[in-house]
């Protein structure tokens, strides 16, 4: 082979290398290891006379989608099981949502049902077992409630209003924001993204007075309630993946009652799809899973029919129990 050949073969090699290096990375990057999760979601009793015919229990259809439309199939779970049923439960499951509603955070069956979980969640993740667990306005406030030991509630009504987040430092080191884009992080401080339902929650100020939340959680945005007060609205365990907004990111996009103030707008809808995602990816680092398929089948939401609601709740569908 001449020099001129030898050269032209070389740089061929070289080009070549080069163009492979510019597609393939220089190392694997490590997917999801659990691409059938299973979230678990805790049924609420029903308080309002107008639901009780139709059952003792209850989830809004719109959770459910919220959780499905991330890429995760949902368990219904029961607030009438043994200890040792909702330990079964837990094995099987990869993650957990605390749906808002209304409730005591102390003595209700559904902060019983919950503080189980929350045990058993803590003592996994301690162990390298992963479980994340996700609180929606009263799951926040019951999440408050298990961490410091005491209903911690103030009246911070903020009803039937859309607000923006008044994001703190800590928001931008998140997990839970992390690689939203600059665009969507800006509109959340300055558009009405974020729908509130609420007449009770966890001030600023008695947050930051609580050493036992202020070691667990860090606060990633705050808002101001209609009578002034400052209220923590989103939160993010600083060890354990538990996470909670006291706002409702599922309204966004399935909810749709006219006089309620659900925002429906793009960016509305893009901050609801990607805390969707992040949830359910939280859930797919869960290796929890049913040993049995048939079991697994019959724990599923898809047994249930949701009932229309809409004509006397706000909720378009609702899940009975």
């Amino acid at each position: 082979m001449s020099n001129m050949g030898f050269s032209a073969f070389v740089c061929s090699i070289f080009v070549c290398c080069f163009c492979c290096s510019k597609t393939m990375p220089t190392t694997l990057s490590q997917g999801p290891v659990n691409d059938r999760p299973v979230i678990g979601i805790l049924t609420q009793l029903v308080s309002d006379e107008v639901m009780k015919p139709f059952g003792r229990t209850y989830i809004p259809s719109s959770y459910v989608k919220y959780i499905e439309s991330g890429g995760s199939r949902v368990m219904p779970i029961r607030l009438a099981l043994t200890g040792a049923e909702y330990e079964n439960i837990f094995s099987k499951i990869n993650g957990l949502l605390f749906i808002g509603g209304s409730a005591d955070l102390e003595t209700s069956e559904f902060a019983r049902v919950a503080k189980i979980f929350y045990r058993l969640a803590l003592t996994a993740n301690d162990a390298g077992d992963f479980f994340p667990i996700w609180g929606t306005c009263m799951g926040l406030q019951l999440l408050t409630a298990l961490v410091a030991g005491e209903n911690l509630l103030a009246n911070t009504s903020a009803e039937n209003i859309a607000l923006p987040l008044n994001l703190t430092t800590e928001a931008n080191s998140s997990k839970m924001f992390e690689g939203f884009p600059d665009e969507l992080m800006k509109a959340l401080t300055q558009e009405p993204l974020t729908g509130n339902f609420h007449h009770f929650g966890v001030t600023v100020e008695t947050f930051q007075e609580n050493e036992k939340l202020k070691n667990f959680f860090s606060v990633l945005s705050t808002n101001v309630a209609e009578n002034g007060a400052h209220f923590v609205s989103t939160i993010e365990g600083k060890k354990y993946p538990f996470y909670g907004v006291q706002w409702h990111p599922e309204v966004n996009r399935f909810q749709w009652d006219r006089k309620l103030n659900f925002p429906h707008s793009h960016h509305a809808v893009q901050l609801s799809s990607l805390l969707a995602d992040f949830f359910v990816n939280e859930g797919r680092r869960s290796l929890h899973r049913f040993d049995d398929p048939e079991e697994e089948a019959s724990s599923l939401i898809y047994n249930y029919t949701p009932v229309y609601a809409g004509n006397f709740t706000a909720y378009e569908q609702i899940y009975f129990f």
